[in-house]
């Protein structure tokens, strides 16, 4: 996933919260809570970068915390909020 291109789904809306934000996609109605700001703005950020990688680069996110984001990254692709950038051509 490092290597590869993410983009928050257009199906998805972000609403901040004091914890984060809630994530609502629209087309499974599937409800999310994202419980770290730094995940809001990683999320939200993703198309602006070429990979994961770079997005966690960018946001100075320690090496050591790549493998945390990852998995969270990995289950809101699975819960289809972010999705590879290359599906967004095929939409």
């Amino acid at each position: 996933m490092l290597d590869e291109s993410w983009r928050l789904s257009p199906a998805v809306a972000i609403r901040p919260e004091p914890f984060g934000a809630l994530a609502y996609n629209f087309d499974s109605r599937r409800l999310t809570f994202l419980k770290r700001p730094e995940l809001v703005s990683l999320v939200k950020e993703l198309a602006s970068h070429t990979t994961v990688r770079e997005a966690l680069i960018h946001h100075e996110i320690p090496e050591a915390h790549w493998p945390v984001y990852v998995d969270a990254l990995r289950t809101l692709g699975e819960a289809q909020l972010i999705i590879e950038a290359r599906e967004l051509s095929h939409a």
